[in-house]
């Protein structure tokens, strides 16, 4: 789960090369807010040590031998709802990006950003919020387009649970904006678009606003062609 008001973000660091993982290690170690609690150089040690340190994030290499990281994203956030996890990759358009996403992860983050950004993803996500760059937001129009004829009619079906300003936020929410955002776009309190928020995630059973972009468009509520 989250860390508590007041406590430090727990962090658990899993990458394939010891370097990465103990600069990582050096950059989060300089923020007051953030803890390494252990890394792990494979998949499958991430599955075990995320069970052994409790961490509230992971930050996990995509390109790993054996157990990599889609696999061991998939079984963290089945295993552990309340962990979440911050996907490496070298490249900003990874061929694993959709298949991440849909295994559980909250976001994505490029291996040379800076340690500025590598705090504040970690913060993000931390928080509850997905961390979809733009670029990542095109690179899930761009799968679902080539996946556009897909029968879609289950999922589609149940977005007839939501209200019309649920939809309507559901649809905001995996164009990429924040709360803040969609409430400057509906003219309406941040604290309003927080509780549409919470009411869609528990509605369609999602863990959180990744998952709920990743649903509108395989739902095909957000179609690639308005874009």
């Amino acid at each position: 789960m989250t860390s508590r008001t007041g406590d430090p973000i727990r962090v658990l660091i899993a990458d394939d090369q010891a370097m990465v993982r103990q600069g990582f290690t050096v950059l989060l170690g300089t923020q007051p807010d953030i803890e390494v609690v252990g890394d792990a150089c494979d998949g499958a040690e991430a599955v075990t040590r995320t069970a052994e340190t409790s961490p509230d994030v992971v930050l996990m290499d995509i390109r790993m031998p054996g157990v990599g990281g889609i696999e061991a994203t998939g079984m963290i956030t089945a295993a552990h709802p309340g962990v979440r996890v911050l996907v490496l990759t070298t490249f900003d358009l990874d061929e694993y990006v959709y298949e991440a996403l849909r295994a559980g992860a909250s976001g994505f983050l490029l291996k040379d950003a800076s340690s500025e950004q590598l705090a504040e993803a970690v913060r993000v996500v931390a928080s509850g919020e997905a961390l979809l760059a733009p670029v990542i937001t095109r690179k899930l129009i761009a799968e679902f387009s080539r996946l556009d004829d897909r029968p879609r009619a289950p999922l589609k079906d149940r977005v007839g649970e939501l209200t019309g300003r649920e939809t309507e936020v559901l649809a905001l929410i995996a164009q990429g904006l924040s709360n803040a955002e969609i409430a400057r776009h509906l003219f309406v309190a941040e604290q309003t678009v927080k509780t549409h928020v919470g009411r869609i995630l528990v509605k369609l059973g999602l863990r959180d606003r990744t998952q709920a972009a990743v649903f509108a468009y395989e739902s095909g509520l957000v179609r690639p062609s308005g874009y």
